[in-house]
């Protein structure tokens, strides 16, 4: 008992110092605004890119298009989705970028580094490990990647159980959806399969 309340403990200090991190305040043109959501009892860790413009408004994570498709991926209603003991919340920079001419810039390379190891830490609790998108997957699974998104998520079994690498839900990824048919086919039902076990543990 005393050593999870000291963990919590750690965690929420950690979460405190991150919601006045100023890191890398001169590379964002609408300054930061960190949204990460961890609870000591996180059982799916979501590890994405960035918040989009929406979310850096709104400050709740993934309360966009793109969350919408994710949660709809899951198979989690929203309340499944934002109790903190179900899913964190851990994007590889945990503010808006800024628009670039296409999507969204790259998230910052420096708040991974500086803050992941300190919060993976913490997390004594979690049984998967989703990696959405190609930031997330190149940090993470390094030499264990594929040639590319495509050929990582495609075998995606390769990496479990700890691992689950999906392609990000942005609007933006229509095209990709649209030519990989499989995904939607194949690997979101093993995705709700893997969800459904951990969530009615």
């Amino acid at each position: 008992m005393v050593k999870s309340l000291v963990v919590k403990a750690v965690l929420n200090n950690l979460l405190q110092t991150i919601s006045k991190c100023d890191l890398c305040a001169a590379q964002l043109a609408l300054g930061p605004n960190p949204v990460v959501s961890l609870h000591p009892n996180t059982k799916i860790l979501l590890i994405s890119q960035a918040p989009g413009l929406a979310v850096h408004r709104s400050g709740i994570p993934w309360a966009d298009a793109s969350g919408k498709r994710l949660r709809s991926w899951l198979g989690v209603d929203d309340a499944t989705f934002y109790d903190a003991t179900n899913f964190g919340i851990l994007p590889m920079a945990f503010c808006y970028p800024g628009k670039a001419a296409s999507g969204d810039l790259p998230p910052s390379k420096l708040c991974a580094p500086q803050w992941h190891k300190q919060l993976l830490a913490q997390l004594k609790h979690v049984q998967l490990i989703m990696l959405i998108g190609n930031y997330a997957q190149k940090y993470y699974l390094g030499k264990q990647r594929k040639k590319n998104l495509t050929e990582t998520v495609l075998h995606f079994e390769q990496y479990l159980p700890e691992i689950f690498p999906i392609v990000h839900p942005s609007p933006l990824n229509y095209r990709w959806i649209k030519k990989n048919p499989w995904f939607e086919e194949s690997v979101v039902p093993a995705l709700q399969t893997k969800i459904r076990q951990i969530l009615t543990q």
